[in-house]
């Protein structure tokens, strides 16, 4: 069995080296120039409102483009993915607002609002997923208005569909797990 393991080994190794030499070899050709895809660098800073266009309203609207990317742990860009407070971190840094990445200290910047007054562009802070938690363990950003159902733009680890969504407090698990509103803006 020993010498059954030891070809397939050697055959692996053949193979891959076979298929790196024809990745790399110098005769492959290359294409002219116009053949390649045109790439662009954009340096995004959203620090500027349109009139009538609230401070609060663009953090919203960046956040909003955030949808879908992924989630990562401990990420912090579009490409790589976010979690929950690298999100923040990401979108409050795009107008000049230093949030930490964490969603305790999170939980400690800005001044606290009461739940009733909270509106867009606000921090809103659970605690995490255990019965039992009663630390900071989530954050996201507010996107309704007073009077509204209470409604946030996050970075979620869920199983059943994890990235940047948009969820509701009301009548949700997040309810329970509700620590408080903080205000940056």
């Amino acid at each position: 069995m020993r010498y059954v393991w030891l070809m397939f080994g050697l055959l692996t190794t053949a193979l891959l080296g076979v298929l790196a030499w024809q990745q790399l070899r110098p005769d492959a050709p290359v294409p002219a120039s116009g053949d390649l895809p045109r790439v662009r660098a954009v340096v995004y800073r959203a620090t500027a409102a349109g009139p009538g266009v609230s401070r609060a309203d663009s953090v919203v609207r960046f956040a909003l483009r955030q949808l879908g990317k992924p989630y990562c742990y401990a990420g912090t860009t579009p490409e790589g993915g976010f979690d929950c407070s690298g999100f923040l971190t990401y979108v409050y840094q795009q107008f000049g607002v230093a949030v930490p990445h964490s969603s305790a200290l999170q939980y400690q910047t800005g001044e606290a609002v009461p739940r009733p007054q909270a509106r867009k562009g606000d921090l809103i802070i659970f605690t995490g997923t255990a019965q039992t938690s009663t630390t900071p363990g989530h954050a996201g950003i507010v996107i309704s208005e007073p009077g509204q159902p209470l409604r946030f733009v996050h970075s979620s680890s869920s199983r059943r569909d994890p990235g940047v969504k948009i969820s509701q407090v009301d009548g949700t698990d997040y309810e329970r797990r509700f620590l408080g509103i903080r205000r940056v803006l």
